[in-house]
This record gives structure tokens, sequence and C-alpha cells, in this order.
């Protein structure tokens, strides 16, 4: 899956840079948490696969981690993230999901059922 064309594509360079500098809350909470090393995997933020970027990437265990803000229980992004899904997942990656207020109100769970998945 390493194909140049396919990871991280120069033409997206600008527009990852720009999402990790304006992240999330959400996305900045969880990442204080990713970025460390208690769970023994690296993950990178922002990662481009073909034409999508995904919010969180552990690329040796080819894991996606989503988050999702209100404007994804709109049915046609719905939609749209399942045909994300179905295209990332067809490279042979994992995708979960998880809601902003997850992030803030559950965030122990959250980075138990990550740490189940990576282990």
């Amino acid at each position: 899956m390493r194909n140049k064309c396919l990871v991280n594509r120069p033409e997206q360079r600008i527009t990852r840079q720009l999402l990790r500098k304006d992240q999330t809350i959400a996305e900045a909470i969880l990442w204080q948490y990713l970025r460390g090393k208690d769970l023994k995997v690296k993950f990178v933020r922002q990662y481009g696969i073909a034409n999508y970027i995904v919010d969180f990437c552990c690329r040796s265990k080819k894991l996606i981690i989503e988050l999702d803000g209100n404007i994804h229980n709109n049915e046609d992004v719905k939609r749209k993230d399942q045909e994300r899904a179905n295209y990332l997942e067809s490279f042979g990656y994992k995708i979960i999901r998880f809601k902003n207020q997850e992030i803030f109100n559950e965030l122990e769970k959250v980075l138990a059922k990550i740490k189940l998945i990576v282990s």
C-alpha cells in the first residue's frame, strides 16, 4: 500500500497541514493520547490515503480512527462516509469512528477500545 501515488499525495500537502493546524478540540484531546508511547504503536494524524485524508492512522495495524461532529448525522454525509469507508477498507484498513461527544464525555472508554484493537 505504500505506493507513492496513494499515500500523502503532494497535492494534498497544504490541506493536510491546514487540517493539523486547525484541528478540532476533540482531535486535539485524542491526539495527546495517540501521540504518546502508551499504546506502543505509532499514529499519524491527517494522513492522506488516495483522495482522502483520515483523522488518525496507525499504519502498522492498518487502523484508521475518525472523529465525527454533528455534521456526520446528516444522511448525505453518512452516505459519503460509508462510500469512503468501503474504499479505504478495500486497502485492508479497519476504520473505527467516535463521536466528538465520546471524546469529551467517555475518553477512558474510547482509549480502552483503541488499546484493545492495537494490542
